[in-house]
């Protein structure tokens, strides 16, 4: 029989090693809620109001990070992370389409995720928090107001159609902003029925506040 001195260190061993994995989890996980947080509650609700985007990119996040940190190793980590980026690229084109900002909450999700499930610590804790502030911070400064103009299209039902003429174009502009309010800068004529003396246009115009969905459509009048 081993000595009651040899026993009590090797079962006591794998404790510490035990207590060494989970706070390291803990650690990650802590970090990748305030960064989800942040990215989710911080800069894309107050902006964009839509839960139903809030839910996806909540889930995301904590299936990547769940699923890389759980079964991840040095000789997977990159395997994982290109794995999960190619499923992903298929979704976004085999399910229902999603708005380009949306989108690319969406990846900013899961590369929070990934980054901190699969960084290697404790040596690369400097690196994991800068890659947080930093794709965070450089998210909210793509979207705030005021810093690049948006234009912003959609489709109305026109019933001035001999405006359409090009020597014409002048008063089209003006007709459009006295009706709609918009400061319309451009038009681009989709149909004209000459039965019904009605034509289908599509007009621009600026904007410093982006909808999440750019484009709109006022019916085909069919």
């Amino acid at each position: 029989m081993l000595p009651f001195a040899e026993i009590i260190p090797s079962a006591v061993a794998p404790m510490a090693h035990d207590w060494s994995h989970l706070i390291n989890f803990g650690f990650r996980l802590g970090v990748d809620a305030i960064a989800l947080i942040v990215l989710v509650r911080v800069l894309y609700y107050p902006r964009h109001h839509n839960k139903d985007f809030v839910f996806s990119f909540t889930l995301f996040n904590v299936i990547n990070f769940l699923i890389c940190h759980l079964l991840s190793n040095n000789n997977l980590q990159v395997g994982f992370a290109f794995g999960l980026f190619a499923i992903f690229s298929i979704l976004r084109y085999r399910t229902v389409a999603v708005p380009i900002r949306e989108m690319a909450y969406l990846v900013s999700a899961v590369t929070l995720g990934l980054i901190n499930a699969l960084t290697e610590l404790p040596a690369g804790w400097t690196e994991l928090i800068i890659a947080n502030v930093g794709l965070l911070g450089l998210t909210a400064l793509l979207d705030r107001d005021g810093t690049l103009p948006h234009e912003n299209t959609m489709f109305i039902l026109y019933d001035r159609p001999e405006l359409l003429l090009p020597d014409r174009r002048n008063e089209l502009l003006e007709d459009l902003r006295l009706r709609t309010g918009l400061t319309i800068h451009r038009v681009q004529v989709d149909r004209i029925d000459l039965v019904r003396d009605m034509a289908r246009i599509r007009v621009f115009h600026f904007s410093v506040s982006t909808p999440a969905i750019a484009e709109s459509s006022g019916g085909d009048g069919d």
